[in-house]
């Protein structure tokens, strides 16, 4: 039961939020205009703000654990071949298409991973997941623009080249974001230390308090924002209608993903000597790979000329689903001794 609660304490917050969004757009105190201003705010600026602080918070990056990172992106780019295969199969639609695949895939973990990551496994979680975004979040987002843009024709209906998906990877702010912060984690490795305490000599919340400050509280804002946007333009009526896909989303991002990416890890653990983790590391691939769909999915499926309304109903459904998925997942792993 009380695994059960954590779980639900992990996703309700989320929940609660997207239908706060949809009681003020019934209300009226948000409007159509408002909306869509706020979801462009989002993709623009709030979610690159957070993508940069939470890379740059990152202070365990000099104590990378190579196989777990081997690990997460095999399991990642084998998840997103596979449902490249299935997805066409399912349908032909282009606009769908795109937006199926990235649930497929990409999970929540820049959002409640590393707060999941750190309820499961303490302190051992916070440095595992921390490392683990670092690799994964520019993942997620340079798969996503792929996942929106393979399927997609030009004005004479041929496909998007490569060269035009490139363009686009680059062009991403949520790939900028997440580029900007492991630069400056980089540039952090180099800069000299003083002799007795051990600082560095330069960083921005000391040097910077402003700036620093400035940034945490943009990051801070683009989540609730997100999902309040998403609330708002989040439609019922859409289900019946949508009902096949959210079925087909759901059940790849909550069981399918999740089962084969854990049952992975266990069996390379149990038979390979180079895949040893710890249960700090299924802890961060519990947050990983059980977590929902990215709220920003929706807000990129928007900008990108995806399916909006289905990105949305998935984020939704995903969220809910996701409380059993997550106990279940650390129910079995605890059951074993993993976590």
């Amino acid at each position: 039961m009380e695994t059960f609660v954590f779980a639900c304490n992990a996703v309700l917050p989320i929940i609660l939020l997207i239908f706060l969004g949809y009681y003020l757009r019934r209300k009226e105190i948000l409007n159509d205009s408002f909306l869509k201003c706020g979801n462009r705010f989002v993709f623009q600026v709030a979610l690159p703000v957070l993508l940069f602080y939470n890379v740059y918070s990152i202070e365990a990056i000099t104590e990378i654990h190579w196989q777990v990172l081997l690990f997460i992106c095999m399991a990642i780019g084998i998840i997103f071949l596979a449902g490249i295969g299935v997805t066409i199969l399912f349908t032909k639609e282009p606009k769908k298409r795109g937006v199926l695949l990235q649930c497929i895939f990409r999970s929540n973990f820049a959002i409640i991973g590393i707060p999941l990551a750190e309820s499961i496994g303490g302190s051992g979680g916070i440095k595992a997941a921390s490392v683990v975004s670092a690799f994964s979040i520019p993942m997620f987002n340079v798969l996503a623009v792929v996942a929106l843009t393979m399927f997609q024709t030009d004005a004479s209906g041929k496909r998007v080249s490569l060269k035009e998906i490139g363009k686009k990877i680059a062009k991403n702010p949520l790939i900028r974001g997440v580029l900007l912060g492991i630069i400056c984690l980089l540039v952090r490795l180099v800069l000299p230390r003083e002799e007795q305490s051990g600082h560095l000599v330069f960083t921005m919340q000391d040097n910077l308090p402003f700036l620093y400050k400035a940034i945490k509280s943009v990051g801070t804002i683009a989540s609730p924002l997100a999902l309040i946007v998403l609330g708002g333009n989040f439609q019922f009526r859409a289900v019946k209608r949508l009902r096949k896909e959210i079925i087909y989303g759901t059940f790849w991002r909550v069981v399918l993903t999740p089962f084969l990416a854990l049952t992975s890890a266990v069996l390379l653990s149990s038979y390979t000597e180079r895949f040893q983790f710890t249960n700090a590391q299924y802890s961060a691939f519990i947050a990983l790979f059980a977590s929902p769909v990215a709220v920003a999915s929706a807000i990129m499926a928007g900008e990108m000329g995806g399916d909006e309304e289905l990105a949305g109903q998935l984020v939704v459904w995903t969220s809910i689903m996701s409380v059993f998925t997550i106990f279940i997942a650390i129910v079995i792993l605890r059951g074993i001794g993993l976590v």
